[in-house]
């Protein structure tokens, strides 16, 4: 098996992005416990929040060929994941593969593994999520084994092409797009909630009273009391 590459994925709507925007998306971690991906894999470059499509890169270290083709086809608001296969050395990003993707109008990227050119990244001001940083690189080598436009495993989550991702300071969260219409309505109605409760904060509310911890408090010691 040399290199595997599927067709690209379908566009995201619009309106499902925008929307995601307008909330925290750690309000989303208050829903579910799938798609977020392992916590140290955090934003190079900050402030940052993006909504974007993701295009899937499984690279073979260490080789950087499938990276560089990505980059050929990113659209406007897509965001290059990849999958470094599990290296933790060789650097698939850097300074000229984040420019090649900004100039394509990609919205960021994020990498299983480490990035390069961190000064270069800050002055393009291109969003990149990576476990860290290294000098060592990825070489065009031939190396048989990329993957481009397939599912990728990106910090202990399955990426799809086409998937939503969700990405700021505070980690990175990868939806089916399906899904992420689903749980939008409930989302939206929990940063209203959320408002409501700082409000009420504000004015001197108890939160284990607003949250209901004191009633859950109430059932366990009552329950305990009972036994």
């Amino acid at each position: 098996m040399s290199v595997e590459i599927g067709p690209m994925p379908p566009p995201l709507p619009d309106e499902l992005r925008q929307r995601y925007l307008q909330v925290g998306f750690a309000t989303v971690g208050h829903l579910i416990e799938h798609g977020f991906a392992d916590p140290e894999i955090r934003a190079m470059v900050e402030p940052v929040k993006l909504a974007g499509r993701a295009i899937t890169v499984r690279i073979a270290p260490p080789d950087s060929t499938l990276v560089h083709k990505a980059t050929e086809l990113l659209e406007p608001g897509d965001v290059l994941v990849i999958e470094a296969s599990g290296d933790r050395r060789h650097a698939p990003v850097g300074g000229m593969v984040a420019l090649a993707a900004r100039q394509r109008g990609a919205l960021g990227i994020v990498v299983d593994g480490v990035c390069t050119d961190r000064a270069e990244l800050r002055e393009l001001g291109f969003p990149v999520f990576a476990r860290g940083t290294s000098l060592l690189t990825t070489k065009l080598v031939e190396t048989p084994g990329g993957a481009l436009n397939l599912p990728v495993s990106c910090g202990g989550v399955v990426v799809h092409p086409g998937d939503l991702v969700l990405a700021d300071e505070n980690g990175v969260l990868f939806l089916r797009p399906s899904e992420a219409a689903a749980l939008l309505p409930e989302v939206e109605a929990r940063e209203r909630r959320s408002e409501e409760r700082q409000r009420r904060l504000l004015e001197g509310a108890s939160l284990a009273e607003l949250s209901g911890a004191n009633a859950i408090l109430e059932r366990m010691l009552g329950r305990r009391g009972g036994s």
